[in-house]
């Protein structure tokens, strides 16, 4: 049986005053909606409302598991235009969905750099400093995806007078470095220590067993940050394993097509297919996991913050450890009938068969034991 946690109205009522919190009342200032969602169809066409303060049309993306730890909004950007200036006391990743363009990056003290991007482009914002975005065409919007830990700091201080205008130049994160925004980095085994991806949907990845599928995997640490993103891709007629993690990884699908299972219980999880442009926002604890059933390998990106990150003693995430040695990933081994069959019956839909058992042989080599 799923397990919701739903109480009776009359308990939740006395926590109904509660739920309205600082940045809730922020974003209805800015005259924007929240999705309450933890699934959209198509990033590309989500609808959007005109902007006031910042030039452009948004709309924030939230359920209620995520919006106290990190929040998602979509922005576009007129025809040849261009948005406000804008600082803030949060960090900030962007991912282009659509069009071209530019954005200029500026401290108090004067130092300025202006980069250029263009779908596929992943960057951060770095704290505090003076931004300014510009779409670089006339003919067409240009639209991006930002994850930001903005709640934490709204709710916080609630003073949107401190949050957007103090001047502070953290020196240690930006410090006017010409090479700043340059499309490289340094690996450090999984983890890109970058500032700039220029190519999300083609950037080499790692390989990483430890996912399944035999997949690619890559990390990345930008502007000094803290917030968490990365990179993962699995073949044809393959799927990852299911695991779960803490709330508000923003789960954008670059490429190919599936679905994903969702649900506080493995045994009785929720369907939704995606395609590229899709997102998916597991909840705190959900179980979950990803499905290629297309005809090319599947690509996702991964935005979140990492305060609530669950790692073992080690650093490692539980999200990629065995539960059978108390991790919060399921084995092959240990899952369930069912997520076979529905793969199977849907790649037998296009002519396929499933390409899994290389994984789950090589999974056996390393595999713990059962707990008593």
């Amino acid at each position: 049986m799923a397990l919701d946690a739903k109480v009776s109205d009359d308990l939740a009522k006395k926590f109904a005053t509660e739920k309205e919190s600082a940045y809730s009342r922020w974003v209805k200032n800015e005259g924007l909606d929240i999705i309450s969602a933890h699934y959209i169809q198509n990033l590309h066409t989500v609808e959007l409302k005109t902007w006031a303060r910042r030039g452009g049309s948004g709309v924030y993306i939230n359920h209620e598991a995520s919006r106290h730890s990190n929040d998602c909004y979509v922005c576009e950007i007129p025809n040849g235009g261009k948005l406000e200036p804008q600082r803030q006391l949060y960090e900030e990743m962007v991912y282009v969905l659509d069009g071209k363009g530019s954005t200029t990056v500026w401290n108090d003290e004067g130092k300025r750099i202006t980069f250029e991007w263009q779908a596929g482009a992943l960057f951060a914002i770095p704290l505090n400093t003076w931004h300014q975005h510009f779409n670089g065409s006339g003919q067409q919007p240009a639209r991006f995806l930002a994850v930001t830990n903005s709640p934490i700091v709204i709710n916080l201080y609630d003073d949107d007078n401190f949050i957007f205008n103090t001047a502070y130049d953290f020196k240690n994160r930006f410090n006017g470095e010409p090479d700043y925004f340059n499309n490289e980095g340094v690996q450090k085994g999984l983890l890109l220590e970058t500032n700039f991806v220029a190519d999300s949907i083609n950037i080499p990845l790692i390989t990483a067993k430890e996912r399944g599928a035999g997949g690619g995997h890559i990390r990345f640490n930008m502007a000094k940050g803290s917030m968490n993103s990365h990179i993962s891709q699995f073949p044809v007629a393959t799927y990852k394993k299911c695991h779960r993690h803490g709330p508000g990884a923003h789960v954008i699908i670059l490429s190919g097509s599936g679905y994903s299972l969702m649900g506080l219980d493995p045994d009785n999880m929720h369907r939704y297919d995606w395609e590229e442009g899709s997102m998916i926002v597991p909840p705190n604890l959900w179980y979950h996991q990803h499905f290629n059933t297309g005809n090319a390998p599947a690509r996702y990106l991964a935005l979140k913050y990492e305060g609530t990150s669950i790692r073992n003693e080690q650093g490692v995430p539980k999200a990629w450890i065995s539960q059978r040695v108390g991790g919060d990933q399921i084995d092959y081994a240990d899952e369930l009938p069912y997520i076979r069959d529905m793969f199977k019956e849907e790649l037998a839909k296009i002519g396929l068969d499933p390409q899994m058992d290389k994984a789950y042989e090589s999974e056996l080599a390393d595999l713990p034991p059962k707990p008593y």
